[in-house]
């Protein structure tokens, strides 16, 4: 991976956390922490759709859902751990 790549890959990962936090109220971490919670949604997501059988386009808009998703994913089973 160059240097674009790792950009690219930070910007979808810093996009993904800031709409998941969004959509899941109260759970804004601040660029870091959105980026991180946005490249763990990128691997959950891609490990767990394929396997429920959805698949989402390869461009970069496919990306930012697929990491959405997955950080939704992990933000809820934050929300579950914390609370329980």
């Amino acid at each position: 991976m160059g240097a674009e790549g790792l950009i690219i890959f930070l910007i979808v990962g810093a996009i993904a956390g800031w709409l998941a936090g969004l959509i899941v109220k109260g759970y804004g971490f601040g660029l870091l922490g959105n980026i991180v919670v946005g490249i763990v949604g990128a691997f959950i997501a891609g490990w767990l759709l394929p396997r429920v059988g959805l698949y989402i386009g390869g461009d970069i808009i496919g990306s930012i859902i697929n990491a959405v998703i997955g950080a939704v994913i992990l933000l809820l089973l934050i929300r579950l751990v914390k609370t329980a």
